[in-house]
């Protein structure tokens, strides 16, 4: 098998980065509803952040925000005039949808698309399929401009796929790479694909009682099957449903795995015991290595503690630098805000010789309800499909150095809820989005471009 590494595409943090409070079941999210956002230190930490993965010699790219507002949105919902009157007009009579078009949520890029690699299709390929996020509006609205930049950054046929979202449907919610894991013995062999889903079409399936089920089987089977993924190498797993009402809305809030290693909280899956001897019969079949699953039992870690930490929202890495060989954990600064998470986080050690832990401060994110492993889509690529991406995507130290200047030029200190209400703002988008292209080399990406 070629040999493959896992690039992660993290998000760029857009200039409209706002604490709307706009995702229902996120518990940071709307607890930070209506506080004052920092969108230039949100960006500056995102990139401090690819720094610092990218030190750990994992390869790094990103992905471009989205253009905010997102004024086609607001005409379809009946605002009419000059783009800075259906702002004025959206802001004094819908707030909420305005609130909903300004969103930079784009940023979390695991919820960009589920992506296989090459060795688990059928056709040798790469497979994306972008996700509808159906379940939130101003995240429903992002899937036409996440399917446009993949089609740029992944625009070769020979080896890569490029599948619309799917229906957006309630019985086809997707929420992408967020609730889909992969596991093998390394990047490039054959792997166990899993999909988690919080609810399927089934009336006796358990329910969560308070926040919604976002991501259905429907969509996990769909997925698969666009994928051209061997049935008997794919697993698929329900989230707990006391897990969704303590805030786990994603699979990554309580479960981060890495080549043959998986760690979760004992409360992940709704029948934890029967997936865990699921996935270690199917990793027999494509693995010489065993499976290394690491539990952390409910008695050291609550739900609630897990959500609010993001322990499970962590990188796992495996370094190969002057400084370190082996595997790291690379975690959000807030473990550090509890006595129990803290010591949760220093008690993992999945095979028992030892991990390193790396901290991460993206706190602007996490208080928008999204951590480290929020900002990046993992996708497996072997040297030649490396070769065929989008070249002005590669981070480097250079490109890092441009998005700093790039970032203190355009963006605000500060933005409140009542900033949206700005005209200026929409110009001042525009003009970073404009020269961002360039830098990227992407040009006439944005429909205002056009």
């Amino acid at each position: 098998m070629p040999r493959a590494y896992e690039v992660n595409f993290d998000g760029l943090i857009g200039p409209t980065h706002n604490y709307a409070g706009l995702s229902y079941g996120n518990i940071a999210s709307t607890s930070h509803k209506g506080t004052v956002s920092r969108p230039k230190e949100a960006a500056l930490q995102g990139l401090w952040k690819m720094h610092a993965v990218a030190e750990h010699g994992v390869k790094q790219a990103v992905l471009p925000p989205q253009e905010r507002p997102d004024l086609s949105l607001l005409r379809r919902l009946g605002f009419t005039g000059r783009d800075t009157q259906i702002v004025e007009k959206a802001g004094r009579d819908a707030p909420h949808l305005l609130a909903a078009a300004y969103s930079a949520s784009s940023m979390w890029a695991a919820n960009a698309a589920s992506v296989s690699p090459s060795a688990d299709t059928a056709d040798g390929r790469v497979h994306f399929t972008v996700a509808n996020l159906q379940a939130n509006l101003h995240r429903s609205i992002e899937a036409e401009a996440t399917e446009r930049v993949l089609r740029r950054i992944f625009s070769d046929p020979k080896h890569f796929v490029i599948h619309p979202p799917l229906p957006a449907t309630p019985s086809f919610g997707d929420e992408g790479a967020a609730n889909h894991m992969r596991l093998a013995a390394a990047h490039g062999e054959p792997g166990i694909e899993v999909f988690v889903y919080g609810r399927d079409g089934s009336p006796a399936s358990a329910k969560p009682r308070k926040f919604p089920a976002r991501h259905t089987r429907e969509a996990s089977l769909a997925i698969a099957r666009r994928h051209l993924l061997d049935p008997r190498r794919v697993l698929f797993v329900q989230q707990n449903p006391r897990a969704i009402d303590a805030g786990v809305f994603h699979n990554d809030v309580v479960a981060v795995s890495h080549e043959r290693y998986l760690i979760c909280h004992e409360e992940s899956y709704a029948d934890q015991d029967g997936f865990m001897r699921r996935l270690r019969q199917a990793m027999k079949r494509v693995s010489p290595l065993p499976l290394t699953i690491a539990v952390v039992p409910r008695a050291d870690l609550s739900l609630r503690l897990a959500v609010r930490s993001y322990l499970f929202n962590s990188q796992l890495v495996h370094e190969d630098t002057e400084h370190r060989r082996g595997l790291t954990m690379i975690y959000p600064s807030a473990c550090h805000s509890s006595k129990r998470v803290f010591m949760a986080l220093f008690s993992i050690d999945p095979d028992g010789e030892g991990i390193g832990r790396c901290m991460m401060s993206v706190r602007q994110s996490m208080d928008n309800g999204g951590g480290p492993a929020c900002l990046r889509l993992r996708v497996v690529l072997t040297e030649k499909e490396i070769s065929r991406v989008h070249p002005g995507v590669t981070w480097t130290p250079a490109l890092n150095t441009r998005l700093e200047t790039w970032v203190e030029k355009h963006y605000r200190e500060r933005l409140s809820p009542r900033d949206l209400r700005d005209p200026r703002l929409i110009r001042e988008g525009r003009d970073a989005l404009d020269e961002l292209t360039g830098i990227l080399e992407l040009p006439r990406l944005y429909p205002f471009q056009q």
